[in-house]
């Protein structure tokens, strides 16, 4: 569902972007003096958006200007919480652990990635790693992101996270898949001198 979510999201965000370039060039191409069809809001280049009629026609009213300012609000308040949930990264606050007795109990997510990152640094070759659980209480993901050691093998490495260090994990949370992403780099070393 959060993928479906995030497809929208995307198309969304495309289709008002493609309209918003596309409306934006048409006035700066009519503004630079480009024929425009009949039907086109703007019809020449000292044409203006609003006439004055148009702009004063409501002016009288004592209901229009504190209408126009609700609803420019509303609008900035929407568009303002639709920026910051497709920037923020979900961060998970509880895991919901199967208990086997259809009761299940719920394990502090930071308490899983602290871990997963402690047993994940103790590995051979791993400078420091850093965890963070994402997703759904009952479908989390993990991302993991590891420095490696100068002369670290990253094949090995990376086969042991898989192998013991998210294996682990999974059975401590009772799933049996645990999606999860790793990604590794590497420090750099300094060179040496040779005298």
């Amino acid at each position: 569902m959060n993928e479906v979510l995030r497809i929208v999201n995307r198309v969304l965000l495309g289709l008002i972007g493609l309209v918003l370039l596309v409306v934006g060039g048409s006035v700066l191409a009519v503004g630079l003096g480009a024929p425009s069809p009949g039907w086109w809001i703007h019809q020449g280049r000292d044409d203006v958006l609003l006439t004055v009629a148009e702009r004063t026609r409501w002016r009288d009213q004592g209901w229009w200007w504190p209408v126009v300012f609700a609803v420019l609000a509303v609008l900035l308040v929407l568009a303002l919480w639709w920026l910051t949930r497709s920037v923020q990264r979900h961060r998970l606050a509880v895991v919901n652990v199967d208990t086997g007795d259809d009761e299940g109990a719920a394990l502090r997510a930071r308490a899983l990635e602290d871990s997963v990152a402690a047993e994940a640094g103790g590995l051979d070759g791993v400078d420091r790693v850093r965890v963070r659980l994402t997703g759904r209480r009952r479908t989390p993901r993990m991302r993991m992101g590891v420095r490696l050691e100068p002369d670290a093998d990253p094949g090995r490495t990376l086969d042991r996270l898989t192998s013991e260090t998210l294996a682990h994990a999974r059975a401590s949370v009772g799933m049996t898949s645990l999606p999860s992403e790793i990604r590794m780099r590497a420090v750099k070393s300094r060179p040496e001198r040779v005298s």
